[in-house]
């Protein structure tokens, strides 16, 4: 018996950066969309916990109990007194270290998908919790859709978002660190303002307003992605001229995020990326996209 959940992928529409609090994190005013490129978790029952992973990317995914999925599953299995004796086999779609929350997604995915197996019937506020103690991108993976994440972007609201959104995304060779990424922030941003969602951008997800989308979209941080991987301005520049009418870097980075008019200018963008030999791959997503779903 086994139970396999899909989880998707995410980019940041706005990403609004505070300054580092006491305890490390910044405090976040950050617009997510879930984007259709997902994973795949399967739990299976197992003599004891174990982690494999399938995939692009595969080989950079940590196996041990550093990997969110097996801290969700621990997590879970702590809450309802049971040993967390499963296979987690974690097929991979979404890029690996690219800014696109996948670690997080896994995360969100196995704990649906033990909830599941186990018939533990957590309520949604458990999982939610559950996933905030996991990490700040995690609960928006479970949900999905659209959602504004204030606090370190643990604490959301759903939002509305009157349409499909078309997207593309550059792969770059190589990763970013995320916790280089705020350093680097913190050192070009010494008195970043306090972070706020912004209003002309919220009314252009609920409108389904694509030109008004492309002119609100923003990530403070941006400069300090291109700061530490500096090549990343050339994919960005190529999917601009390509016809991308807003492009950014994906949270943290280093995959670069491109907004196209509709499917056909996404799927143009996509090959011109891909012929200007500025990223190793591009892909084609929808948004929003469905949150943790068990298939």
């Amino acid at each position: 018996m086994s139970v396999t959940v899909r989880v998707p992928a995410k980019v940041n529409v706005q990403l609004a950066v505070g300054a580092a609090r006491p305890d490390g994190f910044h405090d976040l005013a950050n617009v997510f969309l879930a984007v259709g490129l997902y994973d795949e978790v399967t739990v299976t029952p197992a003599e004891q916990l174990r982690v494999t992973c399938s995939g692009p990317g595969a080989d950079q995914v940590p196996l041990d109990r550093t990997n969110l999925a097996a801290r969700a599953a621990e997590l879970l299995a702590e809450r309802h007194g049971r040993s967390a004796d499963v296979h987690i086999h974690i097929a991979k779609d979404i890029p690996v270290a690219g800014g696109m929350a996948g670690g997080s997604a896994d995360g969100a995915g196995a704990l649906v998908a033990c909830d599941a197996l186990w018939g533990t019937e957590a309520s949604r506020d458990e999982l939610l919790d559950i996933c905030a103690e996991l990490g700040s991108d995690v609960p928006f993976s479970l949900v999905g859709g659209a959602a504004l994440g204030t606090g370190r972007g643990e604490k959301l609201e759903p939002l509305e978002v009157g349409g499909d959104f078309h997207w593309v995304f550059a792969v770059a060779d190589g990763g970013l660190s995320t916790p280089a990424v705020y350093r680097e922030f913190d050192r070009l941003t010494p008195a970043a303002p306090v972070p706020e969602a912004s209003p002309a951008l919220l009314d252009a997800l609920r409108e389904g307003d694509v030109a008004a989308l492309a002119g609100a979209v923003t990530n403070d941080l941006q400069p300090a992605a291109l700061s530490l991987f500096p090549s990343l301005a050339d994919t960005l520049a190529a999917g601009t001229e390509a016809g991308a009418l807003a492009a950014l870097v994906s949270g943290s980075g280093p995959t670069t995020a491109f907004l196209a008019a509709d499917a056909g200018s996404a799927r143009r963008v996509a090959e011109a990326l891909t012929a200007s030999g500025t990223c190793r791959t591009a892909r084609v997503a929808a948004s929003p996209a469905l949150g943790a779903t068990v298939l």
